[in-house]
């Protein structure tokens, strides 16, 4: 039914193929330290994620305070939830080149300063700018390397490490709601941005803790990679030796790269050694020089991986099966934000304000969504099951749960299809390990960058069209 990445051959010389010599598993692999990136990861959800799907208390402010139309004020925040998610190609070539430790904390300062600068906003426009933009890059730059990480620091527990964390998404929705709420209330919308900017430094703080793995260490997760996967079906096999010789091809600029860059940084030490005789004034130049000369070296290979992912004779998109889950994904997610946007006026349309009041068919979505990631990420992590069925009978429910949302008419009926809608929408959280599994982890900062920059463009279109079908079917 599918094939995983070792199925396809898809190999970035990784190093996935190992002898059978024993392997002592790295603790933090699975466990220690991976716990933590958990954490830091679900905290990235809150403080990102959770705001953004709070922003309709602050849209409701910028209404009453600059009085533009609707439409031109809901741009602020589709600019800055469609940012956030459609950087992630551009944010993967600082991931290569800097890590993700380095990208998060300058993600988390760049968002904190868009919050800061927009309560100084004199119009909408200028939020455009501060809020769209600087914060929706500066969110990005933080939600990538917490995905990323994850997947770097889990083999056997990956999907329920990627639902514990991005339930942070569902908590950070209650949470940021009743804080914003409040803030607003208390001090105004302006001191309300600025206080969240203050909030968002901890942004920082989740970027501190994503601790990168050493090559040593990422090898041995693949040694320890459960050898049950390498005997799963090779339907896929024409497009195995396509991509393996492509591999092949793409292996050698690597190793001239390296052999360049070495020779470089060669050079600069030989003459750090022939300049510890001379003054000290001649050292502290020839050390600069050296720093200079790492970081040129770092940038280069950073770049020549980001390139290569996607240009390169070994590029991602000569993954059949990965170019197909970009497809899926230009309409994917569009499926989740439908619901959160329409959901009102159908409730208006057939008269169930009331019961809505009571207990809103949107929280129903919210509440079971946290239990649907928890709950599917335990089930894909069984040795029985596969993560791919998991996911795609979680989507296929979800489609046919929105395709009926609007010929329900009673409340009971729109919510047992939203609970249904919330439980099954759970299965985003695997995307990263299915993503995984196609292109390995080398290569998952730039696949999965590629993947939330379709689910963007899907956020910010499929609404639209989705509203214009409502309405013919209503009418």
């Amino acid at each position: 039914m599918y094939a995983s990445r070792e199925d396809i051959g898809y190999d970035f010389g990784d190093d996935s193929k190992v002898g059978n010599k024993p392997i002592k598993p790295n603790p933090n692999i699975d466990g220690g330290w991976a716990w933590m990136i958990v954490l830091s990861s679900f905290l990235v959800h809150i403080l990102i994620m959770g705001s953004q799907m709070a922003l309709g208390i602050l849209n409701m402010e910028w209404l009453e305070e600059f009085n533009q139309s609707r439409g031109l004020t809901a741009w602020v925040s589709s600019l800055s939830m469609g940012i956030t998610l459609i950087v992630g190609p551009f944010i993967g070539l600082f991931i290569s080149m800097c890590g993700c430790r380095t990208t998060a904390i300058i993600g988390g300062i760049l968002n904190a300063l868009g919050w800061i600068l927009s309560a100084y906003a004199s119009n909408v426009h200028y939020l455009f700018l501060t809020f769209g933009v600087t914060a929706g890059i500066g969110s990005g730059m933080v939600y990538l390397p917490a995905v990323v990480m994850v997947g770097q620091y889990f083999q056997n527990r990956r999907a329920l490490a990627q639902g514990l964390s991005t339930t942070g998404t569902g908590f950070g929705a209650f949470l940021m709601t009743a804080l914003l709420k409040y803030l607003c209330t208390e001090f105004g919308w302006r001191n309300a941005m600025f206080i969240q900017g203050a909030i968002s430094l901890n942004l920082c703080v989740c970027g501190a803790l994503m601790r990168p793995l050493s090559p040593k260490d990422l090898r041995e997760k693949y040694m320890v990679r459960n050898e049950s996967e390498e005997n799963q079906a090779k339907a896929l096999s024409h497009s195995t030796e396509t991509i393996k010789s492509n591999g092949v091809l793409g292996e050698e600029p690597e190793k001239k790269e390296e052999a360049a860059n070495e020779e470089v940084l060669g050079s600069v030490q030989h003459a750090e050694i022939g300049g510890k005789s001379g003054s000290g004034r001649s050292m502290y130049g020839l050390r600069l020089f050296k720093t200079l000369s790492q970081l040129t070296v770092t940038v280069r290979k950073g770049f020549a991986l980001w390139y290569s992912s996607y240009f390169g004779a070994a590029s991602l998109f000569t993954n059949r099966v990965f170019v197909a889950f970009i497809i899926w994904a230009l309409f994917a997610y569009s499926s989740f934000v439908i619901p959160f946007i329409h959901l009102p006026e159908i409730v208006k349309q057939y008269n169930l304000s009331r019961q809505d009041n009571v207990f809103p068919l949107t929280s129903i979505i919210a509440i079971v969504h946290i239990f649907g990631k928890v709950i599917l990420g335990i089930i894909s992590d069984l040795p029985c099951i596969s993560t791919w069925n998991v996911f795609l009978m979680a989507n296929f429910t979800l489609v046919t749960c929105i395709l009926t949302l609007p010929l329900m008419q009673t409340y009971i009926g729109l919510a047992v299809v939203c609970a249904l809608i919330g439980f099954s929408s759970g299965y985003f959280s695997l995307m990263p390990v299915v993503t995984e599994d196609l292109v390995g982890t080398k290569h998952l900062a730039n696949a999965y960058g590629i993947i939330i920059c379709a689910n963007g463009i899907s956020a910010l279109f499929g609404p639209p069209f989705a509203g214009k079908k409502f309405k013919l079917l209503t009418n």
